[in-house]
């Protein structure tokens, strides 16, 4: 199936020529338009990438975005370690104002630490629309291998929701979580319209074309995610270095064929910009009825038989 292609300034991608990084035109007759924000925050500056929030806020609003994405971690940057506890808000705190205060024109989802009141610590995603604040996704799958240590410092979450917007059903999955199969499925499952991933992605391994490993991986997962649930997939990744990592970028507009819709191909910042028909996944789940085939009853009986199986005790 056809997507149409955004005809939007400062994108870049299959579909776009080089652009200025900031927008100069208005979105226009389109169902939704979204934008991601692949911004380099400075780290445990909470103040500095509040107030860069601001202005991104305006230059989407500027071209007519109805929906914009920041970034994993994007009010503190990513290699917090000791400044997590300084750097985290309180869901009651007085912070709250001035973020509902960003979605005063259009819904924002941003990337923040959460301090519960027993003071455990959330690497968290908020989705504020209309001055409200609307979900909360605490990051599931913190990882703690190689160069990554996120359950040092952080809790895990303990589940996936979908929730409603002005466009139609979304979920949130934190970088990590798109890892692991059940996370994404089980958004499908809650018929999510959308799937939205802020990440803060470093460059690792080189490819044969010279292209970044995980810029392939990140490339691969999405898409088949997108296809195989026939969804909207964004995702949108930082840049910027910190601690001796590079961040790569990348970030993208996915359709629910799995076609790139646009997509920021180096690791400048960059404000992408993209018009989506919701009706597309419409569409595509009539000529692709993967998610009205699905068993579910039967996943869940074979989970609970491996369940059973993996915890019984052999003697």
């Amino acid at each position: 199936m056809a997507h149409p292609r955004p005809r939007c300034p400062g994108v870049r991608g299959r579909y776009e020529g080089r652009g200025p990084p900031a927008p100069s035109g208005v979105i226009k007759d389109s169902r939704l338009a979204v934008g991601l924000v692949q911004m380099d925050p400075a780290l445990g500056d909470r103040a500095r990438n509040l107030e860069r929030h601001r202005q991104w806020v305006r230059q989407a609003a500027t071209a007519g975005v109805e929906l914009l994405v920041f970034p994993e971690l994007s009010l503190t940057g990513y290699f917090l370690k000791d400044l997590v506890a300084e750097s985290a808000i309180s869901l009651q705190g007085t912070v709250m104002d001035e973020l509902r205060g960003l979605s005063d024109g259009l819904d924002v989802v941003l990337g923040a630490v959460i301090e519960e009141p027993d003071h455990r610590y959330f690497n968290a995603s908020l989705y504020f629309s209309r001055g409200e604040l609307v979900h909360v996704h605490r990051k599931v799958y913190l990882p703690t291998y190689g160069m990554f240590d996120e359950q040092r410092y952080f809790a895990g979450g303990d589940r996936f929701r979908s929730f409603k917007t002005g466009f139609g059903r979304a979920g949130i999955l934190v970088c990590e979580d798109i890892w692991h199969l059940s996370s994404a499925y089980i958004l499908s499952l809650e018929g999510v319209d959308m799937i939205i991933c802020p990440s803060a992605s470093p460059g690792r391994g080189v490819t044969t074309d010279e292209r970044l490993g995980t810029a392939e991986s990140y490339g691969l997962v999405c898409r088949t995610y997108a296809q195989f649930l026939t969804t909207f997939f964004l995702y949108c990744n930082r840049v910027g270095y910190e601690d001796g990592a590079n961040f790569w970028g990348g970030s993208m507009v996915i359709g629910p064929n799995g076609d790139i819709i646009a997509q920021q191909e180096d690791a400048d910042e960059a404000l992408v910009l993209a018009n989506l028909d919701l009706g597309d996944v419409r569409r595509e789940r009539l000529a692709n009825p993967l998610l009205r085939d699905e068993r579910l009853e039967l996943t869940i009986n074979e989970l609970r038989r491996v369940l059973h199986e993996r915890t019984r005790k052999p003697f």
